[in-house]
Formats: structure tokens, C-alpha cells, sequence
């Protein structure tokens, strides 16, 4: 297996006629898989501005671009489909960290709303990103524009696969699309709970960013030593200094048993009004692309998943 991925990597490591992005989801949809490599090297130059090596790849970014290729089972697409992983966690920490499921279903034109509460979340369990808040459901009702454009959304959204939209993420092609509606929790004055991002390499937890969403977002991130750590995942976030409190270090414990299987796998939770829920796992974050101010660490991170 090993060799056949090797003669498809160099069989495609410089073929100029490939031409440059963006791709069309219905020409990235349909390639053969044996032709991903060759597209996401152009993509991954677009994103970044570096050659992908896939034969030797090296930094955190090219690392996560070989994951996406070659790392796919099926336990990381069930754990993918934001339904289906809930049952996973419910074997692996318990049904208490789970929040609370208000309706699932295959079609918008399904949503029970007159039984929805005021506040919910509706999100597509097939993609990163695709959701859509409702903080006042009368008053989203009563706009029949808002809802039209909202129910077309999320029926594009449940016929499409969001594998190739970010670059080849495997680990979402084969999830069979449903919405899941769960409770918006964020408070009448608008504050919003804060997220905990558990990075983990090879089974363990050893990278933690803690999150408030504001405007900006404000952010701490730690090393596995909760010791502070002066650089960013995100350039839009704003950095706040403070020291990691006993929920960060709660969270990455239970991050630990989750995270065992893994060679990567980030671990998302959330505290509101001072419980834990387990917000999703992510195995390819920001799909390889981050872009960092300092590549140091992108090769520091690189070194720490064995491939």
C-alpha cells in the first residue's frame, strides 16, 4: 500500500499542466482519488504559498496535508458526523458532557419549529461551519425572506459533501448528511461561553488554546505544561494573558481519553455558566493551512506527530 501511494506521489510531483485554483466542487467532487495529490499541491500553494512535500512532509501543515490522503477510516468519519460522534463520547466520558439534541432530521422543510425553544442552533453534520444561529425565533420567523434564505442554505448543504470545498478532507465524504438542532447557548446579554481547543499528537494532549468570543476573540494558548506560549493559530485573535484555570485542565484530561487512537486530532469544548460540554473533534484543523508569523513553529508542531 505503502508503495502504491509512493509511485502515485511521484508520478504527479511536478506535472505543470495541472491547472492552478480555484476548482469547481463538481470538477473536485468527481476526480478519481487517485488524482487528489497532484490538485492539492495546487491548492496547498494557493493557501500557502509553500510547495507541498508529500513524500517527506516535515512542518504541521504539510503533516496534516498527508493525514488528509492517507489516514482515513471509518471511526474517523463517524466521529466526523457531528450526530453520530455523540454516541462515542458517550461511551468514552459519559452522556453528561454531551449537550442536549432538540431535533434531528434529513430536511429544513421538517424543523418542528412551534416545538423549538426561543434560542437553537442549527447546524448541517457534514461540514465545518455549517450552521446557522437563532437567538429570537418569532422574530425569525416573521421574516419569510431570512427564512427562505437560510432553508435554501441548508438544502444546498445536505445534498453536497464538504470534503472538497476545503481541500480533500476524507474524513468527511462519507457522512450521510442530517440537521442537528441544538440549544444556542449564549445569554440575553450576548456573552457567549468560552471555547477550549485540546490540541493532541500521537494520543496525547500537548497544545491548548482558550477562547472568548468578543469583537475581536481574545485568546490564551498553552503548552502542555500549562505554561503560556507566544504565538498564535489565528491572526484575527487577540491575545490575553492569563493563567490556565482548573477547567482548562479538567477538559484536557478528559481530552486524554478521547484523543488515545489518534496521530492528530484536536478535541473543541465549551463552559457555560460553569459546565463542560464537548463541543466536536476535528482531525485535520484549519485543514492544513494555517498560516503562521513565525515558521519556526510550524516546524515545531511538525516534529510533533509521527507519521
Amino acid at each position: 500500500m505503502l508503495e502504491f501511494i509512493k509511485n502515485i506521489i511521484d508520478k504527479f510531483s511536478d506535472d505543470n499542466s495541472i491547472p492552478n485554483p480555484p476548482y469547481s466542487y463538481d470538477f473536485l467532487f468527481n476526480l478519481k482519488e487517485e488524482d487528489y495529490p497532484k490538485y492539492l499541491k495546487k491548492i496547498f500553494k494557493s493557501q500557502t504559498g509553500k510547495e507541498l512535500n508529500l513524500k517527506n512532509p516535515k512542518t504541521f501543515n504539510e503533516k496534516i496535508q498527508w493525514l488528509k490522503l492517507y489516514d482515513v477510516t471509518p471511526l474517523k468519519t463517524r466521529l466526523t458526523d457531528k450526530v453520530l460522534v455523540r454516541d462515542w463520547v458517550k461511551e468514552k466520558i459519559g452522556e453528561k458532557y454531551l449537550k442536549p439534541v432538540l431535533w434531528i432530521g434529513r430536511s429544513f422543510d421538517e424543523i418542528p419549529f412551534a416545538e423549538l425553544p426561543e434560542q437553537f442552533i442549527i447546524k448541517a453534520n457534514q461540514g465545518c461551519k455549517w450552521h446557522y444561529k437563532i437567538k429570537n425565533k418569532e422574530k425569525f420567523l416573521a421574516e419569510k425572506r431570512l427564512v427562505e434564505i437560510v432553508q435554501n442554505r441548508f438544502n444546498g448543504w445536505i445534498q453536497q459533501s464538504f470534503f472538497p470545498w476545503a481541500g480533500f478532507e476524507m474524513q468527511y465524504k462519507d457522512i450521510i448528511p442530517q440537521i442537528l438542532i441544538e440549544p444556542l447557548l449564549i445569554d440575553k446579554d450576548e456573552v457567549y461561553p468560552i471555547e477550549y481547543e485540546i490540541y493532541c499528537f500521537n494520543g496525547k494532549p500537548r497544545l491548548f488554546q482558550k477562547i472568548r468570543y468578543k469583537i475581536p476573540a481574545e485568546f490564551c494558548l498553552y503548552n502542555e505544561k500549562y505554561q503560556e506560549i507566544n504565538f498564535s493559530l489565528n491572526s484575527e485573535y487577540i491575545r490575553k494573558s492569563e493563567k490556565a484555570d482548573e477547567t482548562l485542565i479538567d477538559i484536557v484530561q478528559l481530552s486524554r481519553m478521547l484523543c488515545a487512537d489518534f496521530k492528530l486530532v484536536r478535541v473543541d469544548w465549551i463552559k457555560y455558566r460553569d459546565k463542560i460540554y464537548f463541543n466536536e473533534i476535528t482531525f485535520t484543523p484549519m485543514s492544513g493551512f494555517f498560516q503562521f508569523d513565525d515558521n519556526k513553529w510550524n516546524n515545531k508542531l511538525g516534529k510533533m506527530i509521527t507519521l
